[in-house]
This record gives C-alpha cells, sequence and structure tokens, in this order.
C-alpha cells in the first residue's frame, strides 16, 4: 500500500523497436468513482485487484493498493465488472535513469490511443524524455483508464471531429 507518483504522455514516434517485452492486459471496474476506483485486471497469466483513490491536485500522485488474486478468481469478477473493458497491450521501456517507461497501446474502442507512464519516487524527480514522448497529459481525468471504459478514445475523437466541422 502506498502513494503512486506518475506522470503520463502521449506517444508521437516509434517505441516499438526499443522494447522486446510486451503484455496483453485486459480490466474492468467495479467502481469507476472518481473518490475510489476499484479494478480488476488480467495481465499475462495473473490476475490482480487494485483501488485507487482520488489524485491530487496535480494529478500525479494518489493512494493506491493492490493485490495479486487467483487468476480464476480474476474472470469471476470480470462477471461483476461494468461495461467497458479495456483491453491494451503494455510495452516496458527502460529510461536512462533507471526508471521504466510503461507505453500502453489500447484496442477496441480506445484503439488509435497510445499513453506512456513512469513512475517516479517523487513529483519532482528528473527523468530523461525520449524523442518518442508526446504532450504530457498528466492529471487530465479523460485519459484516465477509468474513464476510457466510459468513454471511450473513439467516442470523443467523433466529437472533436463533429465540433471542427461546425
Amino acid at each position: 500500500m502506498g502513494v503512486e507518483i506518475e506522470r503520463k504522455f502521449l506517444v508521437k514516434g516509434d517505441f516499438k523497436k526499443l522494447t522486446g517485452r510486451k503484455t496483453r492486459i485486459r480490466q474492468g471496474y467495479l467502481s469507476s468513482d472518481p473518490e475510489r476506483t476499484v479494478r480488476v485486471r488480467i495481465w499475462g497469466e495473473n490476475a490482480y485487484l487494485t483501488i485507487k483513490g482520488k489524485s491530487n491536485i496535480s494529478g500525479a500522485s494518489r493512494y493506491e493498493w493492490e493485490k495479486e488474486i487467483p487468476l480464476n478468481e480474476g474472470v469471476e469478477l470480470f462477471k461483476l465488472c461494468l461495461p467497458g473493458v479495456i483491453e491494451k497491450t503494455r510495452y516496458l521501456l527502460p529510461e536512462q535513469g533507471g526508471l521504466i517507461f510503461e507505453v500502453d497501446e489500447f484496442h477496441g474502442l480506445n484503439d488509435g490511443l497510445i499513453i506512456a507512464e513512469i513512475e517516479l519516487p517523487s513529483e519532482n524527480h528528473n527523468f530523461v524524455k525520449p524523442t518518442w514522448l508526446g504532450e504530457e497529459v498528466t492529471g487530465d481525468p479523460k485519459y484516465y483508464n477509468s474513464a476510457l471504459s466510459i468513454k471511450p478514445f473513439s467516442k470523443w475523437k467523433k466529437t472533436h471531429l463533429k465540433k471542427k466541422k461546425e
């Protein structure tokens, strides 16, 4: 248990040639209340139950509790999840300072969205930003996985295009 400190970025360049490790992830939400989200995740052959608290004012820090659970229990919990399961492929890329970028390439209704996250030891920790890293979206709630399960990328992308035409 503890505080998760991470920053999020859109991805603007080719990062796949820098990693050999990728894993398919499927996650659903038992609660998507912004005060406390409760998520079940199947990551490869493992399952996890995670509870996250509300983000702080910068959006970079929040309480997180996670516990590995038996895979069959994780599969069963999906029956209780809210509509809007998230499917993504996660790539792990080392950063020059010894930290790891987790790059999520989303599938299904969030296809086309690629987000990189980096967990930091403190909010003001400096790290090397690779050239494939794009705009920072830390603290923007529409990029939270729980929000993407409710209003997927494909839906807000269409809304944006309609407004441009008018």
